[in-house]
């Protein structure tokens, strides 16, 4: 595993870019290359490179695919089209990641700019704890939403990175 840094789901139009230079820098080392990345917002660019490179990437429009599954995120957005969607790596960094980066930190009636729309908050759980527990629930608080606890595991991630690795 390469990882490259978290934040750029912020951005995500450095994403396939980031992606391109790592997977060039790796394909000289190892014989194969798989992108732990779903479209995550770049609207097909991250395809263009996987395909230009010839390297597969998770499947899905976003990670929230690969957690909970395609089918089960449109029967979320069916039944409440304002959902926000946590996984544990947001919920464990919300605070950074969307608090501070977002600027709420420092100017808090952004809030209802940003979240008014949103009707709820669902945790895409895949290793409950009562920490990550509470960090959801006050995640939620700072957004003014309910807290919906979905448990997903890491069985989507294994199944697609098995998939791959099976090739």
């Amino acid at each position: 595993m390469h990882p490259l840094p978290p934040l750029l789901h912020n951005h995500p139009a450095r994403i396939a870019g980031e992606v391109r230079a790592l997977a060039e820098r790796l394909a000289e080392t190892y014989a194969r290359v798989v992108i732990g990345y779903a479209d995550c917002g770049t609207y097909g660019a991250l395809d263009d490179v996987c395909h230009e490179l010839g390297v597969a990437r998770l499947p899905g429009l976003h990670c929230y695919d690969v957690y909970a599954g395609e089918s089960r995120l449109e029967r979320f957005f069916d039944e409440q089209p304002g959902t926000y969607l946590l996984t544990d790596f947001l919920v464990r960094s919300f605070a950074r990641t969307v608090v501070q980066e977002m600027g709420l930190d420092r100017h808090p009636e952004l809030r209802e700019a940003y979240f008014g729309n949103y009707t709820r908050v669902v945790w895409l759980a895949q290793q409950p704890d009562d920490d990550l527990h509470d960090l959801a629930q006050q995640a939620a608080t700072t957004l003014g939403l309910p807290l919906t606890v979905v448990e997903t595991g890491d069985h989507g991630l294994e199944r697609a990175l098995a998939e791959h690795l099976a090739r």
